[in-house]
């Protein structure tokens, strides 16, 4: 049998994991892994952070359910990989890190760029080994791919010692096939349908587990079939079409969110694929006293605002499939319309913008006009992220991702290209604020490397509109929140990247029509008027609970 090196098996290892990509920085102590990925079927991208790498890996694995891999050198760079491997880890997205480090007989003692990153990376990994025998390498690499897969899924990591990379083995990838999720079992079913049978006011919370179990037609018919309202998480929007007559669009963005209404007034309360990372339920179940009905992968978490009357724990579309059958039919109530009516009637509510700037509403609108049911938008987090989860109407699901559960700044520029890069055939638009943008941007070189066509918003406020806002509401003054900006269109166009600047609001629509027909990327500045954030959730959280 042939002997290869360690490092080359790690990445016939990867070949046989089927993974597309590894994105990261090449260092001195992984010149072996690096040489290895030459001719093989893993496209290796590289990038100009690492953290951005770790985003990139993330959304990978969002949008295919298959982990996506980062890579890095040791110290730095492993150090550089932290915040992309926790944004996975919280938010289920299956992630695979790769880092190198120093020989072991250097590893129990004070050693130049030395950090013990399996320790840094535990809390943030569901599961992390170094590799200290090269035989151990398909063991190794098959584990961190299934746990990461696993639900719930997260990020795994592996480190590489220099010297076991360069060190030779016999071993071979371990062959593996997709295992089936388990079927619910049938008494928790009955319980379930008989629970819903004496239900006069049922509401169902769909989360992100259910676009990760592919379950979404099946709840948007069981939904549909039995007349029971549904809110999303912002992790879960898109899980049922906002054009149903049952989505009541997404909870989880304020405290006076409109949707609350019905979750106050609900009986039951079916949560589908939630997990409380998404949604803590201390904000709708205030009281502990609502009756629960948990259907997902995985038991329901423990605490004491979230205890279940039941749980079917298995695959999410099945137990939807088969609960349906032991449904009997449902009137209509009369509330059901009311709820819908009155969530759909504030998001009609416009008013005009300074003069040079667009409102949110605005610019959602207009965006969601120009963009495909299919096409991709990628959300950075700040005050733009609650716009997006309030205004931006969803049709199907995975079309879009924002960090949640870490709720990172950074994310949309370098996620845009993970998307671009993974789906190929779909538009991708990022939207970020000016402070996260501008903590990516070194990624537009990357973008334009890569000649993706990405269109990247990026609402330019001067600061940090959601702290700035936060402050205003808590002190009645900000302070440390104003910077100032480059001409973001010509440091666009220093990447060799189009950009483009809104001058009134009128010129959005034509905008991003260009844009989005160009085959080549893009920034669009646009001057936002943040004046309505207060609106958004005090005056609209009034409207609804006088309904």
């Amino acid at each position: 049998m042939v002997r290869t090196k360690a490092a080359e098996l790690v990445v016939r290892c990867l070949e046989n994991e089927d993974a597309r990509f590894a994105f990261g920085i090449p260092g001195e102590e992984n010149l072996d892994l690096m040489d290895a990925f030459h001719d093989t079927s893993v496209r290796f991208v590289l990038t100009r952070h690492e953290e951005a790498a770790a985003f990139m890996a993330d959304v990978h694995g969002r949008l295919t359910g298959h982990a996506g891999v980062c890579l890095s050198t040791l110290g730095p760079g492993a150090t550089n990989l932290v915040t992309g491997i926790a944004d996975a880890f919280l938010d289920r997205a299956p992630l695979v890190a790769l880092t190198a480090q120093e020989p072991l007989s250097l590893v129990h003692k004070e050693s130049h760029q030395y950090v013990d990153i399996v320790r840094l990376l535990a809390p943030v990994t569901k599961w992390n080994a170094r590799v200290e025998e090269p035989g151990a390498v398909p063991e190794i690499l098959r584990k961190a791919f299934k746990i990461a897969q696993a639900e719930k899924p997260g990020s795994t990591h592996v480190e590489l010692p220099v010297d076991v990379a360069e060190a030779a083995t016999r071993a071979r990838p371990i062959p593996w096939e997709r295992t089936r999720r388990p079927s619910p079992d049938r008494p928790s079913l009955e319980k379930a349908a008989k629970l819903i049978a004496k239900a006069r006011r049922p509401m169902i919370l769909a989360g992100n587990g259910v676009i990760r179990g592919y379950a979404s037609e099946a709840l948007t018919r069981f939904a549909e079939q039995f007349h029971i309202p549904v809110a999303t998480t912002p992790m879960g929007k898109g899980a049922v079409p906002w054009t149903s007559p049952m989505s009541v669009l997404t909870i989880g963005l304020q405290a006076y969110d409109y949707e609350n209404l019905g979750f106050n007034k609900a009986d039951l309360v079916l949560c589908v694929g939630y997990d409380l990372v998404e949604y803590d339920p201390v904000h709708w179940n205030p009281r502990a006293t609502q009756t629960i009905v948990h259907i997902d992968f995985t038991p329901a978490e423990v605490s004491a605002y979230y205890v279940p009357e039941v749980e079917i724990v298995a695959d999410i579309r099945e137990s939807v499939d088969l609960l349906r059958e032991r449904c009997g039919p449902r009137r209509e109530p009369p509330w059901t319309k009311d709820l819908r009516a009155s969530v759909l009637a504030r998001l009609e509510i416009w008013r005009e913008g300074r003069r040079g700037f667009a409102k949110p509403q605005t610019i959602l609108k207009t965006l969601r006009n120009a963009m495909a049911a299919d096409d991709l938008l990628l959300s950075d987090v700040g005050a733009h992220k609650i716009w997006v989860g309030r205004f931006f109407q969803t049709e199907k699901p995975n079309t879009v991702l924002t960090s949640n559960g870490l709720a990172t700044m950074g994310i949309a520029l370098p996620g845009g290209i993970a998307a671009k890069l993974t789906r190929p055939d779909r538009r991708v638009v990022t939207l970020s604020g000016d402070g996260g943008f501008l903590m990516m941007v070194h990624e537009l070189e990357t973008l334009k490397r890569e000649k993706l066509a990405t269109v990247n918003l990026v609402w330019r406020d001067g600061g940090l509109g959601s702290i700035r806002w936060k402050q205003t509401n808590k002190f009645g003054r900000t302070f440390g929140v104003d910077f100032g900006n480059p001409d973001l269109v010509r440091l666009a166009e220093a990447f060799g990247v189009r950009g483009y600047r809104v001058e009134k609001a009128g010129d959005l629509p034509s905008i991003l029509d260009e844009a989005l027909a160009r085959d080549e990327p893009s920034v669009v500045d646009i001057p936002v008027d943040y004046s309505d954030n207060p609106f958004l959730v005090q005056e609209m959280g009034r409207i609804v609970a006088r309904q």
